[in-house]
């Protein structure tokens, strides 16, 4: 297990590090959505996730859902595979917010 952590790279571009598990985020990480407004613009590059489980999903989803209130226009790149399949079963896979894989890029606004 890697604890996530939500790196900041500059000017509305994060990485998230670590395992998206329920076992892997703490109250801090969870709780945290600062980050979500630092920009109109938000990129999340999940290319340094390891693992993912559907407390990933769900907190992927609070991230949308939070951003959307605050009208800030959040952008999901490189989706591990796992949270592809994840979103497959709930039929999220067809939404805006999930894209195919080999674009590794989902948008919402």
């Amino acid at each position: 297990m890697s604890k996530l952590s939500i790196v900041n790279e500059g000017s509305g571009n994060f990485i998230v590090d670590g395992d998206l598990t329920f076992s892997a985020m703490d109250k801090k990480t969870v709780s945290s959505f600062a980050f979500l407004t630092t920009s109109k613009q938000i990129t999340v590059d999940l290319g340094g996730v390891g693992n993912a489980d559907s407390a990933g999903l769900a907190l992927m989803i609070e991230w949308v859902k939070y951003s959307r209130s605050k009208r800030v226009q959040l952008r999901f790149r490189n989706i591990p595979e796992q949270l592809l399949n994840l979103a497959k079963l709930s039929g999220l896979d067809k939404t805006s917010y999930f894209i195919s894989a080999k674009s590794g890029l989902a948008v919402t606004e």
